[in-house]
């Protein structure tokens, strides 16, 4: 039957070489099982040339393929990461040092990922994760990626849904679920699949929920137009809490022209801030709080409409700048930026430790982690000299100043100080750091200009 079928799939492909760009001709494309030879086809697609029946068709031949791409990524991934688990093996076995544990191993193929894809840390990791998973003991799902039938969405649900589960239950489930995932849409596929694990191993469930409430933690992301999302990661029964609190504050305003969800966003503020002994309530105040903008002396006061960067969000509106710089209680530091390029400048004393005017100095001029696909703020990294500190003659070099110094978070600290395959150099005009992965490959990282 394989076979026939597979015959029968060359024809079609074949027939379509003879034929135009017409709607008939691409939703037979539609219907191909992708393929080097069917993505050859792909640029003979004319949409202009289609009704709105055939661009459909057109996007649905194309996310097919897009799907067998990812599969063979999936692939190349998967084998990174098995090569760094057997090195990493190796050298645990003939009790290698620390220096070469992390020379063929310690998440390299993480790093070098991010670096290569311009990935976060994290979702490098997780992209390799889901690579091992897929390879590693969900074959069905790959398939179905490979051939289109489904997106790499749902495939990387079903490997996350799945991980936390062993071998036995993981393939019981993935057996239900297979033969449904190319009739449904990501969200039903990641609820199908929550169903699925809780009914097969319901004490486990119960376990990894009370790990996970162990892991609370509230989570802020910066959006565009000077918005940011600030929420928190908590147990669903305590949101549920909040959300009702939420509405009710809501429900307490006047009709005043704010739509019901200005009102709970406002709702929400108020139920954090305004409230007795917080931030902005009576008998709060503002001590020890810092909120950090970097702004030129011509936009704070107005002369200027360019922006301010605000820490830990990046660039805000002059008249966002002026109200958090006006505000009681502010006090103001003066950084100086360098008038040709832009970048913040200061020079300090040379001693191992920086200055806390040095540190601030190096913070607010990088913002983040040096490493260049990581975004860790900068207040919460270490200070790295780029040219190693000589203790015993500070005079010869690696000193303490702004221009060796960069924030590297704890992780990249360590890659830095203790992987002899990873170097970086830094550029004391421009600031761009130079790092070298062990594959030979190059990476930049540039700081922030604050006058573009």
């Amino acid at each position: 039957m394989a076979e026939v079928e597979a015959d029968a799939g060359a024809v079609a492909l074949g027939d379509l070489l003879l034929c135009g760009p017409s709607d008939d001709w691409v939703a037979s494309l539609r219907e191909v099982v992708p393929s080097a030879e069917s993505a050859a086809l792909l640029d003979g697609i004319e949409v202009g040339e289609l009704s709105a029946r055939g661009r459909i068709d057109a996007l649905v031949a194309l996310e097919r393929h897009l799907a067998w791409v990812q599969a063979k990524q999936v692939e190349v991934l998967a084998a990174i990461a098995a090569q760094a688990e057997v090195a990493e093996g190796k050298v645990l076995e003939a009790g290698g040092s620390l220096s070469v544990v992390f020379a063929v191993s310690w998440d390299g193929a993480v790093e070098e990922v991010a670096c290569a894809l311009g990935l976060a840390h994290q979702t490098a990791a997780q992209r390799l994760k889901v690579a091992s998973l897929l390879v590693g003991r969900h074959g069905q799902t790959l398939g179905l990626l490979g051939g289109g039938e489904i997106t790499y969405m749902q495939a990387r649900v079903l490997a996350e849904q799945l991980e936390v589960v062993d071998d036995d239950v993981a393939g019981r489930v993935e057996a239900v679920i297979v033969g449904k995932m190319p009739g449904m849409a990501v969200g039903q596929t990641r609820a199908a699949l929550r169903r699925a694990v809780v009914r097969a191993d319901p004490e486990g469930a119960e376990l990894r929920h009370r790990r996970r409430a162990r892991e609370r933690r509230v989570q802020h992301y910066p959006q565009e137009d000077g918005m940011a999302l600030f929420g928190a990661v908590l147990p669903a029964q305590q949101t549920a809490l909040m959300e009702q609190a939420v509405d009710r504050r809501a429900g307490s305003y006047a009709d005043d022209g704010r739509s019901i969800d200005q009102k709970r966003a406002d709702a929400l503020f108020d139920l954090v801030v305004n409230q007795p002994g917080s931030l902005g309530g009576s008998g709060g105040g503002r001590s020890g709080v810092v909120v950090q903008v970097t702004v030129p002396l011509d936009v704070l006061v107005g002369a200027d409409g360019g922006p301010g960067e605000l820490k830990g969000y990046g660039p805000i509106a002059g008249s966002q700048v002026r109200e958090l710089a006006f505000a009681p209680g502010t006090v103001w530091r003066r950084l100086i930026t360098e008038p040709e390029t832009g970048l913040l400048v200061k020079t300090d004393p040379t001693s191992y430790r920086p200055t806390a005017e040095t540190a601030r100095h190096v913070i607010a001029r990088d913002q983040y982690c040096a490493f260049p696909s990581c975004r860790v703020p900068a207040h919460r990294c270490d200070l790295d000299h780029v040219r190693p500190f000589d203790h015993e003659h500070p005079e010869q070099g690696g000193q303490t100043v702004p221009e060796n110094l960069q924030p590297l978070c704890r992780r990249h600290h360590r890659l830095k100080t203790h992987h002899p395959g990873w170097r970086v150099r830094r550029d004391a005009h421009s600031g761009v750091a130079e790092w070298t992965a062990p594959t030979g490959h190059r990476y930049t990282n540039a700081p922030p200009v604050y006058r573009e």
